[in-house]
């Protein structure tokens, strides 16, 4: 089942007297256990079509389900947890009664919601500002009090635009580590972000937007398993043939995925030691030929 679908997405903005295009013909899914990587640069359409999907826009043509029913349908959002790029969050509440009232919304009260509170809290780091207003706390920790919201409803379906946003880089890895466990227990994970290599690490399939318009669409493992050559780099006294200086006693070289074993015994003689080996072709590569061609 596709958790989500859309087909034929059109919208349109005016911009000073003129129509632009925002998104032109988007389509694709997300099926239900699946993690979908959604990238693009700044104004490639990302968040116009989240927007649509949870009903703040209406598109101009197309088609959007949410959990089998239309964005514009509310209970299409049932069981869903959403982290806006940019998550408003009403000032005069602490991040407690945002999660506890979150919950309440979804159907969950008494001690289950205080349990589901506290640990989501301390989850996210924020245990001790839990009490403070939100208008007292940093864009960071709006940032992490509405992931915490998102997360405690643990939904069939999380999406979230932008999630790194506004955080330090404990506070990313973090986020990181729980979409992980999140994914690996069988959620659906639909993300936005400009971080190529979170897209490499978490999602089994990334969709590509440019300018409005899906460009690419591939399983990561399919992409990075066609890849016959590895960049290859090591620590050690000499470079190896083939090796170029990369860093002080850091060596860098292309090898062939089947001469890996070989290379990595050569390493271990000669008293190297491996930092790091790679598919040629990342995915910062192919979407800087998408786009920058």
């Amino acid at each position: 089942m596709n958790l989500v679908e859309v087909a034929g997405l059109i919208k349109r903005f005016k911009l000073k007297g003129r129509e632009v295009k925002a998104i032109d013909d988007v389509s694709f899914t997300v099926a239900a256990g699946e993690s979908v990587g959604f990238i693009g640069q700044n104004g490639a359409g990302k968040s116009t079509t989240i927007k649509i999907l949870f009903g703040a826009i209406r598109a101009d043509a197309g088609e959007a389900l949410l959990m089998g029913r239309s964005a514009e349908d509310p209970r299409s959002r049932a069981g869903v947890g959403y982290v806006p790029e940019n998550p408003y969050l009403y000032e005069q509440l602490t991040p407690r009664e945002v999660l506890s009232a979150g919950l309440r919304l979804h159907g969950i009260r008494g001690v289950e919601n205080t349990r589901r509170t506290a640990l989501w809290l301390d989850k996210l780091g924020i245990a001790y500002a839990a009490d403070k207003r939100i208008r007292n706390l940093s864009k960071g920790m709006t940032q992490r009090t509405a992931l915490a919201h998102a997360f405690a409803i643990q939904p069939e379906l999380l999406v979230l635009d932008e999630p790194m946003s506004g955080l330090d880089p404990v506070g990313r890895r973090q986020v990181a580590d729980l979409m992980q466990e999140y994914r690996q227990q069988g959620g659906t994970l639909f993300f936005s972000t400009h971080i190529l290599h979170d897209v490499e690490r978490l999602a089994d399939r990334f969709v590509m937007i440019h300018k409005g318009e899906i460009v690419a669409q591939q399983s990561m493992a399919e992409m990075l398993a066609s890849q016959s050559m590895l960049v290859v780099r090591y620590h050690g006294e000499a470079a190896l043939e083939g090796f170029r200086p990369d860093a002080q006693q850091i060596w860098k070289g292309l090898c062939p995925r089947t001469d890996l074993p070989a290379l990595l015994q050569r390493l271990q003689d000669s008293g190297a030691v491996l930092i790091d080996a790679q598919p040629q072709s990342t995915l910062e590569n192919v979407f800087e030929g998408l786009v920058l061609k």
